[in-house]
């Protein structure tokens, strides 16, 4: 199938759903609002191809919309978007998809290109066992679709999936059309907006459905491909107990700014992931129940598991009983009940399940029934390597001040004066010194403030579990070697009985900067370098360096903060794992997942990936299972490619050339977002920033502080503000005037056309940069402008949207693609400009109805703020990586 045939297909499914979409609206609405919805849809397509008459008609028409009209209207658009990004993600899978670069990046290429070029066997043998793609689920408020309407959704891709099949009779193609109409409905007449806030909770049961409904399939999937490319392309096969994939989760784990993550949340967090690994693995072991009815095995088995006619299934037998007694055991806890069953009678390790798995694994293979083996039974042996039988491994990450406070606390009340007080220097001599103490620090009848005993009793909660439980305990805003060494003296004086890895989060730029000062000092105190084991992790964080300098000089902190972390490790033989805090968006740190990769420093990857993804991410990337056997794919083939085939080191010029592109971008940056007077109150009113606080996304609140300003806002809110309104400033500003200043020198200027072609990480930051532009809206945001900020203000957003053209035509000048955006990814081209239709009424409405809702706050219309959630639901839909 042509590509042209592929968009052709797309469009049908799309034209299809909203066929089916309308006649839904009309049923339930009526056939006026109907055409009017249809009127606005063909005046936004007319509009974006250029007729300036079906453009002032569209502004009219949604100006004057009447009150009653707006919610329906609003909804349509919002549900077309959904429809079309379903369609959209349903081609990515489609058995007639022939993405010619994704095919290139797959494993399958790797593998054939490392043949060809002759790297020694042995060499790629050792990189695949060392792989490791470890992605952390996050729950960052920038989900906007509800879990009952993404389970609609993940059914409409099932019956797209259906209609491919050309053997089709009429009445089977009716019957799934019919259910595709059904389940339109549905989403129709199921409110798109959440009612309350979810809590950390609910958060983490949307994580676990992830997990269930696409990871679990996904996974041994994956294993099975990678181990069948590796067979055919080297005779090498996987060991059944690699773990090349792991997951993680921050749900129920992340308090860092928000209060509702308790440590009693956390502890009913865990119970649920037992509850619901306990609940997965009964299911797999009641079919190896019926599937094990085999007589044959080993001497060996027999004499461990006793003389049966059929000694597999009376194995099985016995899991699926201990299996039972485990979910009735977590029922009760999470109930607050006092469980029925002993902690002998249940499932309480991975080798509990591990062991007589593998067994039975041993034994079938050793009679002959290798096949057999290597069905049902191996990919449970690989969930219980990847998953566990405490489901997903929780991180907890705290803000590094609410520790020296508590130790500050302590201080104060045993006599030894006022820690926060005392110098670095200090600090860390009276933390070595506890850390080496054998007698407790802290009182027993003591009763300290509330975040204090927060604090101590989120570390007596990682205390109880048993050692794999966590992941890691990350300090956000690290800033010294005190912040570290203060998290392990809490964590000894609770009473853990093992090595949690503590793991700094260096986010803004002067930290990014600082980071190989801070870890040299941590690595020279004999007590530490003693518990680490030579392992070491590192968060470097991609939202705040980005908010605080701009996107330019935070990516190249970032690069060379991680480039000189690698040369510190390597220098002292300790292992170094770098955890990326990317988002979806440019602006926190986002790109194309195989791209970014191969763009960090040579042998960064070289002890695997750590990286979050967060909140609309997951569905996107992860949440069907064919879809996330394809991300998989792409991020280990990307960190074998880095590791055997690694991105060159930059060259002498081009660091200098970078450097110079730092500093101006983010004087420039920091010129207009701190240095201009005008600019909060600009941004305040240009953008929906004050009334996204009302849309109940995500548990945590979107300041840290709720009585800052733009500097206390969370990056993810500030960046959704500005996608909102189409100016997507953070992704951009000071990146392309940088690009300009520095050009006007022809050595500067001939080094970056340089760095253009032979060095991914600029590359890849020049392509990110293009697809930022191909996302704005020139006549949108001066639309914005127009209806809700002050005259007075105007000269700012007019400046900014002079800039972001110049920057279009620079980066169009540098990548040679002459007036188009995007020429070269023609897919994504197409995606945008399928969704900027659908997109565009709504944000022409979400600026009326800001306008209607500011001109009378005090009462505010109950239906003009539900219409105006729906709209920054359905803008957040048309731009897919929206935080």
């Amino acid at each position: 199938m042509t590509q042209e045939q592929e968009y052709s297909a797309m469009r049908n499914n799309i034209n299809m759903l909203g066929h089916f979409l309308g006649e839904t609206i009309s049923e339930a609405q009526g056939s006026d609002i109907l055409e009017l919805i249809e009127n606005i849809r063909v005046l936004s397509r007319n509009s974006r191809s250029g007729d300036d008459k079906a453009r002032s008609e569209l502004l009219s028409l949604l100006s004057n919309i009447s009150t009653e009209n707006i919610i329906p209207v609003a909804r349509a658009f919002n549900q077309f978007l959904n429809l079309t990004n379903v369609a959209e993600q349903y081609q990515t899978i489609s058995r007639h998809h022939q993405d010619k670069t994704a095919q290139e990046r797959s494993i399958q290429s790797l593998f054939k290109r490392l043949k060809e070029q002759n790297v020694p066997r042995e060499q790629i043998v050792q990189t695949i066992e060392k792989l490791l793609v470890e992605l952390v689920l996050t729950a960052h408020p920038t989900e906007v679709t509800r879990r009952s309407l993404v389970h609609k959704q993940v059914e409409i891709n099932k019956c797209l999936s259906k209609l491919e099949h050309s053997d089709l009779t009429a009445i089977e193609r009716h019957t799934i059309e019919r259910r595709l109409l059904q389940l339109i409905a549905q989403a129709w007449h199921t409110n798109e907006i959440r009612t309350q806030r979810p809590t950390p909770f609910e958060e983490a049961k949307w994580g676990f459905a992830m997990i269930e409904n696409s990871l679990w399939e996904a996974v041994p999937t994956f294993l099975r491909q990678l181990n069948d490319h590796a067979v055919e392309h080297f005779g090498y096969e996987l060991p059944l107990d690699l773990t090349p994939v792991r997951f993680s989760s921050w749900m129920g784990g992340d308090r860092d700014g928000n209060p509702f993550v308790t440590a009693k949340v956390t502890a009913q967090v865990l119970q649920l992931a037992r509850w619901k690994a306990a609940d997965l693995f009964l299911s797999d072991i009641q079919n190896l129940v019926d599937e094990l009815s085999i007589t044959d095995c080993t001497a060996q088995f027999r004499e461990k598991y006793g003389e049966r006619s059929e000694p597999y299934r009376h194995v099985m037998k016995g899991l699926r009983t201990k299996l039972k007694n485990t979910l009735d055991y977590y029922d009760d806890l999470l109930a607050d009940r006092l469980p029925k069953h002993t902690k002998e009678e249940i499932i309480t390790q991975d080798e509990d399940l591990w062991e007589p798995l593998y067994d039975s694994y041993q034994s079938l293979t050793a009679c002959g029934m290798r096949i057999i083996a290597n069905g049902l039974l191996l990919d449970t042996l690989r969930r219980i390597r990847c998953f566990g039988v405490a489901f997903s491994r929780l991180d907890i990450r705290q803000e590094s001040t609410r520790h020296s406070d508590a130790i500050a606390e302590i201080t104060r009340y045993i006599g030894l004066g006022d820690y926060s007080s005392w110098t670095e220097d200090d600090k860390q001599a009276f933390l070595i010194r506890e850390l080496n103490s054998r007698r407790p620090l802290v009182p027993r009848d003591w009763v300290p403030s509330a975040e204090t005993q927060e604090i101590l009793d989120t570390c007596r909660v990682i205390a109880k579990q048993p050692e794999g439980t966590f992941s890691c305990y990350i300090i956000s805003m690290a800033r010294t070697a005190s912040d570290v060494l203060a998290v392990h003296l809490l964590l000894k004086e609770a009473g853990v009985p093992y090595h949690l890895p503590v793991v700094p989060l260096f986010e803004t730029l002067d930290d990014l900067d600082a980071s190989e000062e801070v870890m040299t000092q941590l690595f020279n105190v004999g007590w530490y370098r003693g518990v680490i084991n030579n392992k070491q992790m590192v968060m470097i964080g991609y939202s705040d360096s980005a908010k605080d300098a701009g996107m330019m000089a935070a990516s190249w902190a970032q690069y060379r903060g991680q480039e000189n972390l690698v040369k510190l490790c390597e220098k002292l033989g300790i292992e170094l794992t770098l955890f990326h805090g990317r988002g979806g968006t440019v602006g926190r740190g986002g790109a194309p997942a195989h791209a970014a990769l191969l763009s960090q420093p040579p042998r960064s990857l070289k002890n695997g990936l750590r990286v979050t993804e967060q909140g609309e991410m997951i569905r996107f990337k992860l949440g069907l299972p064919a879809v996330a056997v394809e991300t998989l794919d792409l991020y280990a083939s990307a960190i074998l490619e880095a590791n055997l085939l690694p991105p060159p080191e930059p060259k002498a010029s081009w660091r200098t050339v970078m450097d110079e592109l730092s500093r101006s971008s983010c004087d420039i940056y920091r010129n207009v977002v701190r240095g201009d007077k005008d600019f909060v109150p600009y941004f305040r009113s240009a953008t929906p920033e004050q009334e996204l606080s009302k849309l109940p996304l995500g548990s945590r609140p979107a300041k840290r502080n709720p009585n800052g300003g733009v500097e206390s806002l969370r990056a993810i809110p500030w960046i959704f503000a500005w996608m909102q309104n189409r100016l997507m400033l953070p992704a951009w500003l000071g990146a392309g005037a940088s690009l300009r200043q520095v050009m006007k020198n022809a050595e500067a200027k001939a080094t970056i056309e340089e760095m253009c072609h032979a060095w991914p990480f600029f590359n890849t930051r020049i392509g990110m940069l293009e697809m930022v532009f191909s996302k704005t809206d020139l006549w949108l945001s001066e639309h914005y402008d127009q209806r809700l900020v002050k005259k007075e203000l105007w000269y700012l957003g007019q400046s900014l949207r002079e800039q972001l053209a110049e920057d279009i035509k620079t980066v169009l000048a540098l990548s040679g693609k002459g007036q188009q955006l995007m020429s070269d990814l023609p897919w994504i081209a197409e995606s945008i400009a399928l969704r900027n239709v659908y997109t565009d009424p709504l944000n022409l409405l979400q600026v009326e109805l800001l306008s209607r809702l500011r001109q009378n706050p005090e009462k505010p219309n109950q239906d003009v703020e539900q219409a105006l959630m729906i709209t920054i639901a359905g803008i957040a839909a048309g731009m897919r990586n929206t935080g």
